[in-house]
């Protein structure tokens, strides 16, 4: 397949494509790693004298837990140190990618757009980010849209019918009047230039919203919405024994580019509605199944050398995106082992502090600019251009699928409503073809991690595939954020499950990673892997030092002592660097602010909890499963969410960590301030007082909820009352220790 790819190039010379430049600031961030690390090395030493001439039980037990919290602290500054070391910045040059290739010689490429649920992901939130796609700057008959409908929904099926319709007059809107957002929501809820045109398309667009919304409130398609025997056909498959979990494969063409045309006359996108079928005794593999039963199914429909994937809210902004692309998968100058783009995860709606730390700049771009340095980035889920042929084992070393039919090479000569091509589409669909296949294991998306965009990425890196990290001017996609802090918590909790399973499996970063890639791209994704484990320093140092003062066990140095600068140097140098970049990545102060605070909020609830959902699983006491994120809009919450204000209001184990640390905190702080009323000396409190006092910053927001608010998303009674409680018993657990 690169054949295909790169001989569609000229051998001329040619204007670039793209260019690849180091950043400015790489000198300053080595030679302060240096300094740093002399600095963490120091209070190493520090630690292990002071537990060398411990006296007490206490005094002994307190410094052995921050050493091991230190020694965690190190190992992950060791591993974000890969991401300062090189990083590069990209540029493309989309103009110039007709006067290499010819628009009749651009590569064909199929869109996975996945969902799940209809009530937790609206179908026309889905609809609109496959119109975008659908409407690219881009020979339309080489587009293919696939919509994987995990959850089995005959309602998400009817807003795509809906869609396909639309489509014929939405995408001639588009193109006859160059309009840069393609998805309809987003048009239409901008200042575009209103016309007699433009109404009409706005009311062809409502009028399908209405409907679907209406079919989603009864949860079913009525009588009054099938307008054709091939429609109630397609609808009679959901019989009384169809369910979510145990059905048929269903593949439904609902725009067929060789015939299919808008009302200008031109060919349309493919467009196929897909879901897998599914048993109750065969493994599911959550979404890493569906986007293999997408390729298999796509393979033998259409089969493009360069595939697209998609979540089911990250809608494209950009018409020239596959241009972008092209700017490397065709450009001469790039290798054969070069396996995708990575675009960033970039988010509409976030309100102007980010409470929720949404963007996750560090994660999707500031990180991503040091992994390009190397092998270049990680796969994030969705975003990602991919040569076909990066799923059929190493650059070198070709894995033949189990049918010629799904090779990577192999040319579909049928119309894909060909008797013969939906019998196999159906074929590979089925619920137990991967049976004794390669498929999770060396082809396709990897199973065994629920993060299975991280784990994919990571071992195709291992194979010896590259990657490109293109962040241009516009973005290319925009996604929905969650407005919750639960919803924000589960996610991440999720994570935290998906990314320990690859950190402690036969494939860690940290061993197998370092082997197969080299320390620096090792360590680099087990910076990622191995993220649950800022639960360890972060739940430390958000209990231990406050019990000891409330104790009046004073466990730092104090300020007249040269070991403070130490701790000064340490807690300065890594949050003014941490800033540095957020604010050189084009973030802000009160943005980098939420950020840190949401940092520690995630190391005592989320990656808390998901170490110990982890752990029990790999001690095989319980089993986790794959929860969707609720895009779901509920507009009190949301209206909260752009104010800024906390959203709590249920009850949850996270938000009891979470107001227990709160409350100790607080009551430490308050009693560090009557030791220092009293004339006691300050010097020795002050590293604890001071530890006590950020923690009660950042916790705000939480004392906010627990006794300012009132509203429904103040915090929960009985979540304070379990917190208060815990909080007492931690203390008096504290305090028979120091007794002894």
């Amino acid at each position: 397949m690169e054949g295909r790819l790169k001989g569609q190039a000229t051998t001329n010379v040619a204007p670039p494509l793209h260019t690849v430049k180091p950043l400015r600031r790489t000198i300053f961030n080595r030679v302060f790693a240096a300094i740093y690390a002399l600095a963490i090395l120091t209070l190493l030493y520090y630690h292990a004298k002071t537990l060398i001439y411990s006296t007490n039980l206490v005094s002994f037990s307190t410094t052995l837990a921050l050493l091991f919290s230190d020694l965690v602290l190190a190992f992950m500054w060791v591993n974000t140190q890969t991401f300062r070391m090189c990083p590069v910045y990209r540029k493309q040059f989309p103009e110039n990618v007709e006067k290499v290739l010819k628009r009749s010689d651009f590569p064909a490429f199929d869109v996975f757009v996945c969902t799940a649920d209809p009530y937790k992901e609206p179908p026309i939130g889905v609809v609109n980010t496959a119109l975008s796609v659908m409407a690219y700057d881009y020979p339309t008959e080489k587009i293919s849209v696939y919509i994987s409908d995990d959850g089995g929904s005959a309602l998400t099926l009817f807003a795509f019918m809906e869609a396909a319709k639309f489509a014929t007059h939405w995408l001639p809107f588009c193109k006859k009047n160059n309009i840069l957002e393609r998805n309809p929501e987003a048009l239409f809820e901008s200042n575009h230039p209103c016309t007699s045109e433009s109404e009409k398309i706005k009311m062809m667009y409502e009028s399908m919203k209405v409907k679907v919304g209406h079919v989603l409130e009864r949860g079913t398609v009525g009588d009054q919405y099938i307008t054709s025997d091939h429609e109630r056909e397609a609808f009679n498959k959901w019989s009384n024994k169809f369910t979510r979990q145990d059905h048929p494969a269903v593949i439904q063409v609902l725009l067929d580019a060789s015939k299919d045309k808008d009302i200008d006359g031109c060919l349309m996108p493919n467009l196929i509605y897909i879901s897998r079928g599914k048993s109750k005794a065969s493994p599911h593999h959550f979404k890493a199944g569906a986007l293999n039963a997408l390729l298999r199914v796509s393979g033998s429909m259409t089969n493009a050398p360069m595939v697209l994937s998609l979540d089911c809210d990250f809608r494209s902004n950009d018409p020239q995106t596959p241009l972008r692309v092209l700017c490397y998968l065709c450009d001469p100058a790039i290798p054969t082992d070069f396996a995708y783009v990575q675009f960033p995860q970039l988010f509409q709606g976030i309100n102007k502090s980010d409470i929720y730390n949404a963007e996750y700049k560090r994660l999707f771009q500031i990180n991503m600019l040091g992994f390009d340095g190397l092998s270049g980035p990680n796969h994030v889920g969705t975003g990602g251009f991919f040569r076909r042929r990066s799923f059929f084992g190493s650059p070198s070393s070709l894995i033949l699928p189990e049918i010629p039919e799904l090779a990577p090479d192999y040319v579909v000569d049928k119309p894909i409503q060909s008797q013969s091509i939906l019998s196999l589409a159906h074929r590979v669909a089925n619920c137990n073809y991967e049976n004794q296949t390669d498929w999770g294991s060396k082809i396709g998306f990897r199973y065994g991690s629920l993060v299975e965009d991280y784990y994919t990425g990571f071992r195709m890196h291992c194979e010896g595939w590259k990657s490109a990290f293109c962040n241009p001017d516009r973005p290319a996609f925009f996604g929905d954020v969650p407005n919750s802090l639960i919803g924000a918590l589960d996610q991440q909790k999720r994570w935290s499950v998906g990314l320990l399973e690859v950190g402690f499996s036969k494939y860690s970063p940290a061993t197998y990673g370092v082997r197969t890639m080299g320390p620096s791209m090792g360590l680099a994704y087990a910076q990622v892997a191995f993220w649950p484990l800022w639960s360890i320093p972060i739940t430390a140092y958000a209990f231990l030092p406050q019990l000891a003062l409330l104790n009046k066990v004073y466990i730092f140095p104090k300020v007249s002592e040269p070991w403070f600068f130490l701790y000064a140097f340490l807690f300065l140098g890594a949050y003014g660097q941490d800033c540095l970049d957020f604010i050189l990545a084009g973030g802000t102060i009160q943005r980098w602010w939420s950020d840190q605070r949401f940092w520690i909020i995630r190391g005592i609830t989320s990656y808390f909890f998901g170490s110990i959902e982890f752990f029990l699983k790999f001690l095989g006491i319980s089993a986790f499963g794959f929860t969707v994120t609720s895009k779901a809009v509920d507009a009190e919450q949301s209206k909260r969410y752009e104010q800024g204000i906390f959203e709590f209001g249920v009850h949850s184990p996270m938000f009891v960590s979470l107001t227990l640390a709160a409350i100790i905190n607080l009551i430490s702080f308050s009693q560090g301030l009557v030791e220092v009323f009293r004339g006691n000396n300050l010097e020795g409190l002050f590293v604890q007082m001071f530890i006590s006092g950020f923690a009660v910053v950042n916790s705000w927001p939480i004392y906010e909820a627990i006794a300012l608010r009132n509203d429904n998303g103040k915090m929960p009674v009985k979540t304070t009352i379990m917190a208060t409680l815990l909080a007492g018993a931690f203390y008096a657990a504290s305090s028979f220790i120091c007794s002894l």
